[in-house]
């Protein structure tokens, strides 16, 4: 059992609460199986001690963005000086494709969707995107469809893409104007790497088409999320995105705005193998999973490549590793990449560590 000690108080903004403790902020009628089958974590695994001498770590309950914009990071430093005292590693997160720009603090753990590998603390640690399971949500089942090994990998996509160099010029001038802010001190946020995700997308997808050595399953949209907005195209096009990938072996997955990708997660999910475009992203969980047993892994230098390194993996299988797989990648998501599953296996790691 986790036990947790939260020394400041849970503000009602869901979206920047602490990952661990939204299933339990949940009204009296949600019960501890709905807690289980939603989150993945029982009240039995957890519990919030009033103590930080008895807990195994002490958590902040905001997110540092919140802190920040209501100018409390002082009472937090108070709370972390505290832990250091008492030999306790504070646990934290960031939200938004950017993070926030914080100061080292050796006993806290940040856990954080994107950054940039080379440029953050060790201390800061890959937080999955925590997502609905898309079986059940969208295909009722909880069964992976299995896909039949082929001599020639299917490659999926769907999604924004766009090769219009005056686009990608201009996504990368607004970058190039909030990293001179931030280096002014005018701005929040981190420097950013200085990509158009878009356009490298659609590069990658173009150079995949253009090969004979893949088959190329895509659909192409103009903006996010095919721009929907009402609730019946927004169903229509989630499951056209689905679909796609059932019906592919492999699905490109490129960072967005912010340097990480949703679709890696949404890909595992459903069994399939991401073919994951590294720009020295935060995996989680990077010190325990051998990330390139899961993925096509292929750097970004060496993106120009990538329909090479995709049948030079996909050549590697047999009809029955690639079946495996795929059941793998659906059972790494499903036991390790849900908010449940996730802190435990961290908790546990290290715990063994020390």
């Amino acid at each position: 059992m986790m036990k947790l000690f939260v020394p400041l108080t849970i503000y009602p903004k869901r979206r920047h609460i602490f990952p661990l403790l939204k299933p339990f902020e949940k009204g009296e009628d949600f019960l501890d199986a709905d807690r289980v089958r939603g989150y993945g974590i029982s009240e039995k695994e957890l519990t919030i001690v009033d103590s930080m001498e008895v807990s195994d770590y002490v958590v902040l309950p905001m997110s540092w963005n919140f802190y920040m914009d209501t100018n409390s990071v002082k009472e937090v430093e108070t709370v972390l000086k505290e832990a250091e005292k008492h030999h306790k590693k504070v646990l934290s997160f960031m939200i938004g494709d950017f993070g926030v720009k914080i100061p080292n603090y050796p006993n806290v753990q940040v856990f954080r969707n994107s950054g940039d590998v080379r440029r953050v603390p060790t201390t800061h640690l890959g937080l999955p995107v925590f997502i609905e399971d898309p079986l059940p949500k969208i295909f009722k089942s909880d069964v992976v469809f299995e896909r039949a090994y082929q001599e020639k990998a299917v490659v999926g996509f769907c999604g924004q893409a766009n090769t219009s160099l005056l686009n990608a010029t201009k996504e990368i001038g607004k970058i190039v104007l909030r990293n001179v802010s931030s280096m002014l001190g005018l701005h929040k946020i981190p420097s950013q790497q200085l990509v158009s995700s878009t356009y490298v997308r659609a590069a990658l997808l173009k150079r995949l088409e253009g090969s004979t050595a893949v088959v190329t399953n895509f659909i192409y949209r103009k903006k996010y999320r095919a721009g929907a907005t009402q609730p019946e195209v927004r169903k229509r096009t989630t499951f056209q995105f689905y679909e796609n990938m059932k019906d592919s072996d492999y699905v490109l997955c490129v960072r967005g705005a912010g340097n990480f990708s949703v679709r890696f997660y949404e890909t595992l999910a459903m069994g399939r193998i991401p073919v994951f475009i590294d720009t020295n992203c935060l995996l989680p969980l990077s010190h325990i999973i051998d990330w390139k047993k899961h993925v096509v892994w292929v750097e970004y230098q060496d993106r120009n490549h990538v329909a090479e390194k995709i049948n030079e993996f996909h050549s590697r299988l047999t009809s029955e590793t690639f079946k495996q797989l795929q059941l793998d990648n659906r059972k790494l998501w499903h036991d390790t990449l849900q908010l449940g599953g996730f802190f435990k296996k961290f908790a546990s790691s290290t715990s063994e560590a020390t």
